[in-house]
This record gives C-alpha cells, structure tokens and sequence, in this order.
C-alpha cells in the first residue's frame, strides 16, 4: 500500500493559502491570521490533512524552508534603495539588535525569569527579538498609505535582524547558555568572523550566479537560478560553520543588485553611457535579465516564501499547548512587553535623533508607530527555539514563550496596524520622510 502522506499534505499546504488569500481579500484583513488560525484549527481537529510528522523532520523542513523564506524579501530590495538608506537599515538590523538583546539580557540582574542564566538571557532576547519577513509582508500588504521608504526599512530590517539575531544566538547565547560560561574577547571576535565570511561568500556566490545568468534568457531557468543560489548559499554557509542565513541574504541582494545596476545603464541615453572598469568586468552589456520577468520571478519568489511559512505555521500548531501557555503566562507577557518597550525605543531614534547621524533619515511620529508595530515575530523565532538541546531544563519555558510572543505579536501588532489602516488613516499615500 502506498503512502500519499506528501501529496496530502501539499494539497492541506496549498488550499489552505488559496482560502486564506481569497477570505482575507473579502474581509480585508491580513491573510497571516487565517493562516495560524487554519493552520492550527487543520492540525487539531483534522489530523489526516497533516499526515507527516512535521516536527519529526524539523531539520528537513528548516534546510527546504529557510531559502525559501528569505529569498523574495530579499529579491524586492532594489539597490538604489539600499544606497539611500543603508545606514538607516544597519541601524535596524545590527545595531539596534544588538542594543535591543543588551538591554533585555540586563532584566538577569533583576531575576525576572527565575532559574535563567545570563546567556539563557542573551539566547531568549536573540530568539524574541527576531522579526518574520513573511508575516510583516502579509500584514502591511493589506494596508495603503505607507510610503515607499517605510517599506524599505521595514524589509531591510526583516533580512538583517534575522541575521544578526542567528548570529546572536548560535555564536554567543547558544554556547554561553549550554556551557555556563563564555570568553567576552573570543565571542566578540567569533561574531565579526562570521559576519565578515558569511557576507565574504555572499558577495562571491553572488557575482558567480549573477554572471551565470547572462548565459540564458528565459524567466524560468533565472527563477530556477535564483532558488538554486539560495540553497547553495544557505548550506554552503552552514557547512563553513558561519551564517547560512546572512550568507544566502547577502548572495541574493548581491546578485539582485548588479541586475539593477544593468538595468539602470541599459536606461542611460547612447551619448551618456560611459564604461568603466568595474562595469567591465561585470559585462554590464549584456543583461542577466529585464524588469518584466524580474517583476515574474519576484512574485513566484514571494509565493514560494509563503509556502514555506505556512509548513512552519504547522510546526507552530504541534508547538502550542494552551495548558503549557497558561502555566507560563507571566513570563509570556512580561516578554511580549518588554521586546514591545525595547522596539518603541529603539525606533524612536527614526524620530527624536535620526539628524544626529548623517546618512540616518528622520521619520515622523506615524514612521515610528509603524516600525515600532511591524516587528512581528514568526517562522525564525520558531526555528531558533526548536534548535535549543532537548538535554537543556528550561527549554519548556523557551519553548512556551516564544510560541505566546509570536502568536501575540502577529495578533496584536496586526490587529493595531489594521485598525490604524482601516479606521484612522484613509488618504492617499504620502511621504513619511521629513528633510
């Protein structure tokens, strides 16, 4: 008898995104709640729908999952963007970071969680303070009249967070919670290797595949192409014991930039193309591909990347236990509150200090709100808290208060979003940006 357990489960995978798209397009709001209510209500009361053991595989389903996730976000990031604001972005994804998990790993001083460490303490924050890039994506896809430049951080944020945070946790919280102690100077310096050789292999797979692609021209084989650069990124960074996740997003955005660059000089008028060397040695003649079917393969990207989040949404389904919630649920709002508290701040240096830093643009009071509420949580913070030993005490408490602080920063900051967007704010869109 034959097992169709992976056609079933497709099939749950897929339907499930179709309804979740068309009943979130008729009652306007965002299709990430259908999607954890669904996927929740699909694996606790219709079991044969679910037929694999999803967290039986976990590691199968991280190495599938994981490139898929990051690679639309980081294929809708153009490079004029990032040169605008690429101090802004660093800002968000390293340095506010690393102050955010400072800040929280200060609160083992006060003993809030009873029994933790204070790596215990740095691995918790990295893994909380982690945004999901799909599911700040479903949400504000849902809204008009947020600008473009908004956008842009918000999902410069989502990929470098993501990155910084992993680095956090596997290469300082990580050892230091599962060994008990660690040395300041070797961590720190562990840190910047992986970020210099992760970001070193990025830049090189980068330019290998961005070359590649100037051999065909067909909207298919680039698609393929830029999946294939994902996986191969992501594994060969995890094979070298560095970041595979910092160095898939930075192979992707290289890759994703040169094609941009080429566009904008095949734009350029006759009289005015001036060669250059670097742009000779890139053949920046002959295109890797158009705008077209970088539009086709940006959307397909995208749809892959909602596919993969929705086969963790089914992890997280196995992961919530409401008994073990309420056991915990101090520890689940006190944690809710405090990232919540550590973001507000930490973005309103967009607000009351952006002109202090050259190249770091100031925001109005509504650019706050929205970057402080798109911070929501998902598909890494799961990942992250599953990879904690199963030898570790505490990881019950890891475990429960990752799953409420997702669950509550998707519903909550969504919801708060929402509102805004549907009853407070009705005009066109307009720039956020003060000069």
């Amino acid at each position: 008898m034959h097992s169709f357990a992976p056609e079933i489960m497709l099939i749950t995978i897929l339907s499930l995104v179709i309804f979740s798209d068309t009943l979130a397009a008729k009652v306007k709001i965002p299709s990430v709640f259908i999607l954890l209510i669904g996927s929740y209500s699909i694996y606790t009361w219709f079991k044969p729908a679910v037929p694999i053991d999803l967290t039986q595989h976990f590691d199968t389903i991280i190495l599938f999952c994981i490139p898929l996730i990051f690679m639309g976000d980081a294929l809708h990031l153009h490079f004029s963007d990032i040169k605008k604001h690429a101090w802004s972005i660093f800002y968000l994804a390293v340095v506010a970071v690393a102050l955010s998990i400072t800040v929280g790993a200060s609160l083992y001083h006060f003993d809030v969680f009873a029994g933790l460490s204070l790596g215990a303490y740095v691995s918790l924050f990295a893994i909380n303070m982690a945004t999901d890039a799909v599911s700040v994506q479903s949400v504000l896809s849902q809204f008009k009249g947020i600008s473009h430049d908004i956008k842009v951080l918000i999902e410069g944020e989502s990929l470098g967070n993501d990155a910084t945070a992993v680095i956090a946790f596997f290469f300082i919280g990580l050892p230091w919670m599962m060994s008990g102690h660690i040395d300041p100077m070797h961590a720190t310096s562990e840190a910047l290797r992986v970020f210099a050789v992760s970001m070193g292999m990025g830049l090189a797979l980068g330019y290998g595949f961005y070359m590649l692609m100037k051999l065909f021209s067909d909207k298919r084989g680039e698609l393929f192409a830029f999946v294939i650069e994902g996986y191969a990124a992501y594994v060969l960074g995890e094979e070298m014991h560095v970041s595979g996740i910092l160095t898939l997003i930075t192979a992707i955005i290289a890759t994703k930039a040169w094609i941009d660059m080429d566009l904008e000089f095949e734009k350029e008028k006759e009289g005015k193309k001036r060669k250059s060397f670097f742009r000779s040695l890139r053949l920046s003649s002959v295109v890797a591909t158009t705008k077209e079917r970088l539009e086709y393969i940006y959307e397909m990207a995208k749809e892959f990347g909602f596919i993969a989040a929705v086969m963790i949404f089914f992890v997280l389904a196995e992961m919530v236990d409401f008994d073990k919630l309420w056991t915990y649920r101090n520890e689940i709002l006190i944690m809710f509150g405090v990232t919540t508290l550590i973001r507000a701040v930490s973005m309103a240096k967009f607000v009351f200090f952006g002109k202090t830093v050259n190249g770091v643009k100031s925001v109005g009071t509504e650019g706050w709100f929205i970057l402080t509420f798109s911070g929501m949580k998902g598909a890494l913070s799961i990942i992250l808290v599953h990879m904690i030993p199963e030898t570790f005490e505490h990881k019950a408490l890891f475990e429960a208060v990752t799953t409420g602080v997702v669950i509550l920063s998707i519903f909550v900051y969504g919801t708060t979003l929402w509102t805004y967007f549907t009853f407070f704010k009705k005009e066109d869109e307009k720039k956020l940006f003060t000069h």
